[in-house]
């Protein structure tokens, strides 16, 4: 119903393009799931949280926040349409752009696709993608060819796939003259992104690698090392920190600080 789809709050005025002026800060999460990351439950208090992160990383950059909302979830069964995915419904994402709004960030809808691939998934999202401050993250390691079960590998996608992305996001950020669209893709292993250089700049798009090598420090910048190889030139590096995974060893945090001392210095940092 048309009542349904109607957006909560009236967006800000957007700038030209975050990435371009700010480093983004993000928690991701989903309802109802304390595994998916911080950004759960009483999102007003899970904001507050974000907001407490923000104020730890090192002063001299803005900052924007950012709402990673896991949209499109895997699951290991295939439900109605055999894709082993489910996507949320409306008044969720009408939720998580409301708080995405009341930190002055934006709203990412992360994509699970399970075995549906990117484009269609992110298509059923336009109503939303059409705003003016809500982009997508896609997550490939959950992206399994027929006749696999998610989790039971990883799973992959190519540069060109991407590209379909990126291009159907810069067309619709032109045709509705938005600001550039924030494309992530996350990356947890070299073999979950192929040919990479088949993703191509695009007008109205701006797109981050996401790396998310889970472990100690040392563990995670060994992957940061190997993944920053084959990133397109265009692209923007980030990185993901796990609160649970990582230290689970008695290893400690990397601190905002350590983050920032990477090379290349990260454009979007986001925790789970």
């Amino acid at each position: 119903a048309p009542a349904a789809a109607a957006a909560a709050a009236p967006p800000p005025p957007p700038p030209p393009n975050p990435l371009e002026t700010s480093l983004l800060v993000g928690y991701c999460g989903a309802p109802g799931a304390k595994a998916l990351g911080r950004m759960t439950g009483d999102l007003a208090e899970a904001s507050r949280g974000l907001r407490r992160q923000i104020e730890a990383f090192p002063a001299g950059r803005p900052i924007t926040p950012v709402v990673e909302l896991i949209a499109t979830t895997v699951h290991r069964s295939p439900g109605a349409d055999g894709m082993y995915r489910s996507r949320c419904d409306e008044g969720t994402v009408r939720d998580y752009l409301d708080a995405a709004r009341a930190l002055k960030g934006l709203l990412l809808l992360n994509i699970q696709p399970g075995r549906a691939d990117f484009l269609p998934e992110v298509k059923a999202y336009e109503r939303w993608l059409t705003e003016p401050d809500v982009g997508v993250a896609l997550d490939p390691e959950w992206a399994v060819e027929p006749g696999v079960v998610p989790g039971k590998k990883f799973g992959r996608t190519t540069g060109a796939e991407l590209d379909d992305v990126a291009r159907y996001l810069g067309a619709l950020a032109d045709a509705h003259r938005l600001p550039a669209k924030v494309m992530v893709y996350h990356q947890v292993a070299a073999s979950v992104v192929r040919d990479e250089q088949l993703l191509h700049a695009h007008h109205g798009v701006s797109v981050v690698k996401v790396v998310d090598g889970i472990g100690s420090a040392t563990a995670k910048k060994a992957t940061w090392k190997t993944l920053m190889t084959t990133m397109p030139g265009h692209v923007r590096p980030g990185f993901k920190l796990f609160f649970e995974e990582d230290t689970r060893r008695g290893a400690a945090l990397m601190s905002p600080a350590d983050v920032m001392a990477l090379n290349p210095a990260p454009a979007y940092v986001v925790y789970e």
